[in-house]
């Protein structure tokens, strides 16, 4: 039982991006997009390396199945986000009338909030198949917790709606992250291998087909260096937690 407080810990820290990233939309006029931008990048090569190095092959050493989730993970995330979403994109939101009808909003925060609680139930199970590979997707989840606040925090803003709200909306996301770690501690543990699986689905998702097109839209190369240097962040990460004995 006290293994389960370190992912309730790095779960509400997770929380806690979401809501700074609220915190600055709600109460700054604006925040420079560089920032928000070298975050992305950052967290997009850190994912992929996490996705591709350790969250797929410990899937597949638990569970012959978990190609299928692996997709499934994919879609799921596309299906919430931009079937049932008509446009959505990470950053600050500037055209609420691509959004279309009055409430959209709403449906913004309804696709954050499932993929926010795979976030959740990423740093869950992996952190029940080992200590090391939860710290790393912990990491690879909180480089995109801050736009993830500022986004669902821009849009509401955009739509006219407070500071508060935009506030609240941001602590709406963080607590499903923190509801994924539990659900995954609580009954999805029986089935760990298919939750990684799934949960590399939807970060290989996050990192390929939201993150790097937003970064790519960026001229210069220093981008893509950038996203370069999470993957190297990845693997110095990997070997420092060698190094401190956690495996």
């Amino acid at each position: 039982m006290r293994d389960a407080w370190y992912p309730l810990l790095f779960g509400l820290l997770s929380a806690v991006g979401n809501l700074v990233g609220g915190f600055l939309v709600a109460f700054r006029s604006k925040l420079d997009h560089l920032y928000l931008n070298t975050f992305m990048a950052l967290g997009a090569g850190f994912m992929l390396a996490a996705a591709f190095l350790e969250m797929i092959p410990q899937s597949l050493k638990l569970s012959e199945s978990a190609p299928l989730f692996w997709l499934l993970g994919y879609l799921l995330v596309h299906f919430f986000e931009h079937s049932i979403v008509p446009h959505f994109h990470y950053g600050e939101e500037t055209h609420p009338d691509e959004l279309g009808h009055h409430g959209a909003e709403n449906t913004v925060l309804f696709g954050l909030l499932i993929h926010t609680f795979f976030d959740g139930v990423s740093i869950g199970s992996a952190f029940l198949v080992k200590p090391s590979l939860g710290v790393l997707v912990f990491v690879s989840v909180i480089l995109h917790k801050i736009p993830e606040g500022f986004t669902i925090g821009s849009v509401m803003q955009s739509h006219g709606r407070s500071a508060l709200t935009a506030l609240a909306s941001s602590l709406a996301i963080g607590v499903a992250t923190l509801m994924g770690v539990v659900a995954t501690l609580v009954w999805m543990k029986l089935a760990v291998g298919l939750c990684l699986a799934t949960s590399a689905g939807v970060a290989i998702y996050v990192a390929a087909s939201e993150l790097i097109p937003i970064v790519n839209q960026e001229r210069g190369v220093r981008w893509a260096l950038v996203v370069f240097a999470g993957v190297a962040f990845f693997w110095m990460s990997e070997q420092l937690l060698h190094l401190a004995g956690i495996e």
